[in-house]
Protein backbone atom coordinates (compact mmCIF):
# COMPACT_ATOMS: atom_id res chain seq x y z
CA UNK A 1 0.00 0.00 0.00
CA UNK A 2 2.74 2.43 1.03
CA UNK A 3 4.92 1.49 -1.94
CA UNK A 4 1.96 1.99 -4.27
CA UNK A 5 1.31 5.48 -2.90
CA UNK A 6 5.01 6.33 -3.13
CA UNK A 7 5.09 5.05 -6.72
CA UNK A 8 2.15 7.23 -7.71
CA UNK A 9 3.67 10.24 -5.95
CA UNK A 10 6.97 9.70 -7.77
CA UNK A 11 5.15 9.41 -11.10
CA UNK A 12 3.27 12.67 -10.46
CA UNK A 13 6.46 14.43 -9.36
CA UNK A 14 8.31 13.30 -12.47
CA UNK A 15 5.41 14.19 -14.76
CA UNK A 16 5.15 17.70 -13.32
CA UNK A 17 8.92 18.18 -13.57
CA UNK A 18 8.80 17.02 -17.20
CA UNK A 19 6.12 19.60 -18.01
CA UNK A 20 8.03 22.31 -16.16
CA UNK A 21 11.13 21.51 -18.23
CA UNK A 22 9.12 21.53 -21.46
CA UNK A 23 7.38 24.85 -20.72
CA UNK A 24 10.64 26.52 -19.70
CA UNK A 25 12.40 25.42 -22.89
CA UNK A 26 9.39 26.26 -25.09
CA UNK A 27 9.01 29.79 -23.70
CA UNK A 28 12.74 30.40 -24.09
CA UNK A 29 12.59 29.20 -27.69
CA UNK A 30 9.62 31.42 -28.53
CA UNK A 31 11.50 34.45 -27.21
CA UNK A 32 14.67 33.51 -29.10
CA UNK A 33 13.08 32.74 -32.47
CA UNK A 34 11.27 36.08 -32.37
CA UNK A 35 14.59 37.87 -32.06
CA UNK A 36 17.07 35.74 -34.02
CA UNK A 37 17.28 36.44 -37.78
CA UNK A 38 17.71 33.68 -40.32
CA UNK A 39 15.59 30.55 -40.71
CA UNK A 40 18.60 28.23 -40.41
CA UNK A 41 19.65 29.81 -37.10
CA UNK A 42 16.12 29.56 -35.71
CA UNK A 43 15.85 25.89 -36.67
CA UNK A 44 19.25 25.18 -35.11
CA UNK A 45 18.01 26.79 -31.90
CA UNK A 46 14.87 24.65 -31.98
CA UNK A 47 16.95 21.50 -32.45
CA UNK A 48 19.22 22.43 -29.55
CA UNK A 49 16.21 23.34 -27.41
CA UNK A 50 14.53 19.98 -28.05
CA UNK A 51 17.70 18.18 -26.97
CA UNK A 52 18.00 20.36 -23.85
CA UNK A 53 14.42 19.44 -22.95
CA UNK A 54 15.23 15.72 -23.17
CA UNK A 55 18.26 16.19 -20.93
CA UNK A 56 16.32 18.21 -18.36
CA UNK A 57 13.48 15.68 -18.39
CA UNK A 58 15.88 12.78 -17.90
CA UNK A 59 14.82 11.14 -21.18
CA UNK A 60 17.61 9.18 -22.86
CA UNK A 61 17.47 10.27 -26.50
CA UNK A 62 19.25 8.50 -29.34
CA UNK A 63 19.38 9.03 -33.11
CA UNK A 64 20.61 6.28 -35.41
CA UNK A 65 21.21 6.29 -39.14
CA UNK A 66 21.66 10.03 -39.75
CA UNK A 67 24.35 9.08 -42.25
CA UNK A 68 21.57 7.61 -44.40
CA UNK A 69 20.10 11.05 -45.06
CA UNK A 70 20.97 12.11 -48.63
CA UNK A 71 23.22 15.19 -48.82
CA UNK A 72 20.65 16.91 -51.00
CA UNK A 73 16.92 17.60 -50.55
CA UNK A 74 14.73 14.71 -49.43
CA UNK A 75 11.44 13.94 -47.66
CA UNK A 76 11.56 12.19 -44.27
CA UNK A 77 8.40 10.39 -43.14
CA UNK A 78 7.94 8.91 -39.66
CA UNK A 79 5.38 6.93 -37.70
CA UNK A 80 3.17 8.97 -35.37
CA UNK A 81 2.16 7.75 -31.91
CA UNK A 82 2.50 10.66 -29.46
CA UNK A 83 2.34 14.44 -29.06
CA UNK A 84 6.06 14.11 -28.32
CA UNK A 85 6.85 13.07 -31.91
CA UNK A 86 7.29 16.62 -33.21
CA UNK A 87 9.84 17.38 -30.50
CA UNK A 88 11.56 14.06 -31.21
CA UNK A 89 11.99 14.76 -34.92
CA UNK A 90 13.02 18.37 -34.29
CA UNK A 91 15.80 17.06 -32.06
CA UNK A 92 16.76 14.35 -34.57
CA UNK A 93 16.85 16.13 -37.93
CA UNK A 94 19.34 18.71 -39.23
CA UNK A 95 17.95 22.27 -39.46
CA UNK A 96 17.46 22.10 -43.24
CA UNK A 97 14.05 20.40 -42.79
CA UNK A 98 10.65 22.11 -42.97
CA UNK A 99 7.90 20.22 -41.16
CA UNK A 100 4.51 19.55 -42.74
CA UNK A 101 2.00 20.06 -39.93
CA UNK A 102 -1.79 19.94 -39.60
CA UNK A 103 -3.28 23.43 -39.85
CA UNK A 104 -4.94 23.20 -36.42
CA UNK A 105 -1.51 23.66 -34.84
CA UNK A 106 -1.19 27.12 -36.39
CA UNK A 107 -4.01 28.30 -34.09
CA UNK A 108 -2.44 27.01 -30.85
CA UNK A 109 -1.12 29.99 -28.83
CA UNK A 110 2.68 30.31 -28.83
CA UNK A 111 3.09 26.91 -30.56
CA UNK A 112 1.63 28.33 -33.79
CA UNK A 113 3.91 31.36 -33.57
CA UNK A 114 6.96 29.18 -32.95
CA UNK A 115 6.13 26.82 -35.82
CA UNK A 116 5.59 29.68 -38.26
CA UNK A 117 8.94 31.22 -37.34
CA UNK A 118 10.54 27.81 -38.02
CA UNK A 119 9.16 27.78 -41.57
CA UNK A 120 6.63 24.98 -41.02
CA UNK A 121 4.19 24.12 -43.80
CA UNK A 122 0.60 23.98 -42.49
CA UNK A 123 -1.87 21.75 -44.35
CA UNK A 124 -5.67 21.72 -43.98
CA UNK A 125 -6.92 18.13 -43.56
CA UNK A 126 -10.65 18.85 -43.79
CA UNK A 127 -11.27 21.55 -46.42
CA UNK A 128 -10.48 19.99 -49.81
CA UNK A 129 -10.04 23.30 -51.62
CA UNK A 130 -7.74 24.75 -48.96
CA UNK A 131 -5.97 21.41 -48.69
CA UNK A 132 -5.24 21.59 -52.43
CA UNK A 133 -3.87 25.12 -52.08
CA UNK A 134 -1.68 24.00 -49.18
CA UNK A 135 -0.44 20.96 -51.14
CA UNK A 136 0.63 23.19 -54.02
CA UNK A 137 2.53 25.42 -51.61
CA UNK A 138 4.29 22.37 -50.13
CA UNK A 139 5.18 21.21 -53.64
CA UNK A 140 6.62 24.66 -54.40
CA UNK A 141 8.78 24.33 -51.28
CA UNK A 142 10.01 20.90 -52.41
CA UNK A 143 10.71 22.14 -55.94
CA UNK A 144 12.75 24.99 -54.44
CA UNK A 145 15.12 22.36 -53.04
CA UNK A 146 14.06 22.37 -49.38
CA UNK A 147 13.91 19.12 -47.42
CA UNK A 148 10.59 18.18 -45.82
CA UNK A 149 9.55 16.09 -42.81
CA UNK A 150 6.07 14.68 -42.26
CA UNK A 151 3.95 12.27 -40.24
CA UNK A 152 1.89 10.71 -43.06
CA UNK A 153 -0.59 9.05 -40.68
CA UNK A 154 -1.79 12.58 -39.93
CA UNK A 155 -2.86 11.74 -36.39
CA UNK A 156 -2.62 8.98 -33.79
CA UNK A 157 -4.93 7.02 -31.49
CA UNK A 158 -4.71 4.81 -28.42
CA UNK A 159 -4.32 1.76 -30.66
CA UNK A 160 -0.78 0.46 -30.96
CA UNK A 161 0.25 0.15 -34.59
CA UNK A 162 0.67 2.05 -37.86
CA UNK A 163 -2.39 3.64 -39.47
CA UNK A 164 -3.02 4.29 -43.15
CA UNK A 165 -0.69 6.85 -44.75
CA UNK A 166 -1.94 9.98 -46.50
CA UNK A 167 -0.34 10.51 -49.89
CA UNK A 168 0.41 14.27 -49.77
CA UNK A 169 4.08 14.19 -48.77
CA UNK A 170 4.75 11.43 -51.30
CA UNK A 171 3.12 13.41 -54.11
CA UNK A 172 5.46 16.30 -53.33
CA UNK A 173 8.43 13.91 -53.33
CA UNK A 174 7.41 12.28 -56.63
CA UNK A 175 6.76 15.56 -58.43
CA UNK A 176 9.99 17.13 -57.19
CA UNK A 177 11.98 13.93 -57.83
CA UNK A 178 13.12 13.72 -54.20
CA UNK A 179 14.05 10.52 -52.35
CA UNK A 180 11.93 9.51 -49.35
CA UNK A 181 13.61 8.46 -46.09
CA UNK A 182 11.41 6.39 -43.74
CA UNK A 183 12.10 7.03 -40.06
CA UNK A 184 11.05 4.98 -37.05
CA UNK A 185 10.28 6.59 -33.67
CA UNK A 186 10.41 4.26 -30.68
CA UNK A 187 9.54 5.02 -27.06
CA UNK A 188 7.53 8.24 -27.52
CA UNK A 189 4.21 6.42 -27.04
CA UNK A 190 5.41 4.98 -23.73
CA UNK A 191 6.60 8.40 -22.49
CA UNK A 192 3.45 10.31 -23.50
CA UNK A 193 0.59 8.02 -24.64
CA UNK A 194 -2.55 9.25 -26.37
CA UNK A 195 -5.01 10.99 -23.98
CA UNK A 196 -2.48 10.90 -21.12
CA UNK A 197 -1.23 14.30 -19.97
CA UNK A 198 1.35 13.25 -17.41
CA UNK A 199 4.61 12.18 -19.13
CA UNK A 200 6.42 9.06 -17.94
CA UNK A 201 10.11 8.36 -17.75
CA UNK A 202 11.61 6.27 -20.55
CA UNK A 203 14.06 6.21 -23.47
CA UNK A 204 13.23 7.58 -26.93
CA UNK A 205 15.04 6.66 -30.14
CA UNK A 206 14.80 7.59 -33.82
CA UNK A 207 16.26 5.53 -36.65
CA UNK A 208 16.59 6.69 -40.25
CA UNK A 209 16.07 3.81 -42.67
CA UNK A 210 17.42 3.36 -46.18
CA UNK A 211 16.32 6.10 -48.63
CA UNK A 212 13.74 5.23 -51.28
CA UNK A 213 14.48 6.82 -54.67
CA UNK A 214 11.55 8.22 -56.60
CA UNK A 215 10.35 5.33 -58.83
CA UNK A 216 10.05 5.63 -62.60
CA UNK A 217 6.29 5.07 -62.61
CA UNK A 218 4.04 5.93 -65.56
CA UNK A 219 2.50 8.82 -63.61
CA UNK A 220 3.41 11.04 -60.68
CA UNK A 221 0.40 9.72 -58.81
CA UNK A 222 1.59 6.17 -59.39
CA UNK A 223 5.10 7.07 -58.24
CA UNK A 224 3.65 8.68 -55.11
CA UNK A 225 1.59 5.57 -54.35
CA UNK A 226 4.68 3.36 -54.77
CA UNK A 227 6.70 5.58 -52.44
CA UNK A 228 3.90 5.60 -49.87
CA UNK A 229 3.56 1.82 -49.85
CA UNK A 230 7.32 1.22 -49.78
CA UNK A 231 7.87 3.70 -46.91
CA UNK A 232 5.01 2.26 -44.88
CA UNK A 233 6.23 -1.29 -45.42
CA UNK A 234 9.75 -0.33 -44.29
CA UNK A 235 8.45 1.38 -41.13
CA UNK A 236 6.16 -1.54 -40.27
CA UNK A 237 8.93 -4.08 -40.78
CA UNK A 238 11.36 -2.18 -38.55
CA UNK A 239 8.84 -1.14 -35.89
CA UNK A 240 7.22 -4.54 -35.46
CA UNK A 241 3.80 -3.07 -34.59
CA UNK A 242 0.38 -4.11 -35.97
CA UNK A 243 -0.84 -2.85 -39.35
CA UNK A 244 -3.92 -0.72 -38.62
CA UNK A 245 -4.72 0.20 -42.22
CA UNK A 246 -7.65 -2.23 -42.51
Amino acid sequence: MVSSVLGRSAAWAYGLWNWAAFIAVALSLVALVLLVPGLGRRRSLARAGARVYFRLAGIRFEVRGLERLPPGPCVVVANHASYLDGVVMTAALPPRFAFIIKKEMSRVPLAGLLLRRLGSEFVDRFNRHQGGVDARRVLKTALAGESLAAFPEGTFTEAVGVHRFHVGAFVAAARAGLPVVPAVIEGARAVLPCYVWLPRRGPVAVEMLAPLPAPAAASERGAAAELKDAARHAILARLGEPDLAD
